[in-house]
């Protein structure tokens, strides 16, 4: 696991899940949201976003968080592990909604600088829709990559055996 990647709906856990593979493992991480958004969420010119992680992805070992379909065959194709929180609606909206009253006026370091914790009705219905519409489309990224490692999670426990399983091998 040198190039892992982090797949899921907004408020599973992945940025949390990405600073801790990266401690573990002393890898660097991407949060794409701190490349994608600029302050005042405003999206990032689509070509510079690619840009930026066409400059990061040759590196030899990192941990990048996100989904951002649009570009994530560019990334399943220098990653070696996936890991793909699947869990259920209700976790996600519970997690944006706890992410929402922690961050409420403040900034994340998994965001970018100028882009306060927010919940909107679009960002809502994303999450509320992204086990019907977005995940079947990165699944289907998924499963046609070779020679990686794909780690579906369905809930917390199971990815925490996995995590302590891979502290025990450290």
């Amino acid at each position: 696991m040198k190039r892992i990647l982090i797949l899921g709906c907004a408020g599973c856990g992945k940025s949390t899940l990405a600073k801790k593979l990266g401690k573990m493992y002393d890898l660097e991480v991407l949060h794409l949201d701190t490349i994608y958004w600029k302050a005042g969420w405003i999206e990032e010119d689509p070509k510079v976003f690619k840009k930026l992680q066409e400059e990061f992805l040759p590196k030899p070992c990192w941990v990048i968080d996100g989904n951002y379909r649009e570009t994530l065959d560019l990334r399943l194709n220098y990653c070696d592990t996936v890991i793909y929180l699947d869990y259920r609606r209700s976790v996600a909206i519970r997690g944006i909604f706890k992410r929402y009253f922690q961050y409420k006026n403040k900034e994340r370091d998994s965001i970018a600088n100028g882009c306060p914790e927010k919940i909107d009705r679009s960002f809502f219905m994303w999450v509320w829709h992204f086990n019907k519409k977005a995940k079947p489309l990165i699944m289907e990224k998924i499963n046609r990559c070779e020679n990686v490692d794909v780690y579906v999670f369905k809930n917390r426990r199971s990815l925490n055996k996995f995590i302590n399983n891979l502290n025990s091998h450290k």
